[in-house]
């Protein structure tokens, strides 16, 4: 009995199925698709796909090396984005699923926390928590604080408290918060 897709770490030749799904998911052909890219060419921790009974790669998940900017010392932390799903595989659970394996592989990695940007309403029930309250700081006032959440694995501590750091891939592809819509007119 099939219980949902398989997730496997990528493979190389996954990654043009990854760029198209990650177009259709975001609706955009480039910032996204690119972010994974050069994400891949820096010390990405973890990268999952999630694959149909025919091979198709129907979701994508990556983790990627962070760093929280704790006042007792650099914290090597992941995190977690993108998280996309193929438009015809969406609300089939495929999302869960790569979250569930993404957070086990970051713990077997002894990691002691993933941070990402979205929605509580989703994240939330999955093992994500509010960071602001847990004495976090987002890396950019564009983050929406119930958007900036955290999963504290076995390997975290209390005294792991700070800013958490983006690679720089994330600022090079705008991929950090939210623009204001009306932002693009930039006032003299």
């Amino acid at each position: 009995m099939n219980d949902g897709p398989a997730i496997r770490p990528e493979d190389p030749r996954d990654h043009a199925e990854v760029r198209r799904l990650h177009a259709l998911a975001f609706g955009d052909p480039r910032r996204v698709p690119d972010l994974v890219d050069d994400l891949r060419a820096g010390p990405a921790a973890l990268s999952l796909v999630a694959t149909a009974g025919n091979g198709e790669v129907v979701g994508h998940v990556m983790l990627s090396a962070c760093r929280l900017d704790a006042p007792a010392r650099l914290v090597d932390v992941l995190g977690l984005s993108p998280l996309g799903v193929h438009p015809d595989h969406q609300r089939r659970g495929v999302g869960t699923r790569l979250l569930r394996a993404a957070l086990h592989a970051a713990g077997e990695l002894g990691t002691p926390l993933v941070f990402l940007e979205g929605s509580p309403a989703y994240y939330g029930p999955r093992g994500f928590e509010r960071a602001d309250g847990l004495g976090f700081r987002s890396p950019s006032l564009r983050i929406p604080a119930a958007a900036f959440q955290v999963a504290r694995l076995d390997a975290y501590r209390p005294w792991m408290t700070g800013t958490f750091v983006y690679p720089d891939a994330f600022w090079a592809h705008d991929c950090v918060g939210l623009r204001e819509p009306d932002a693009t007119r930039v006032p003299d």
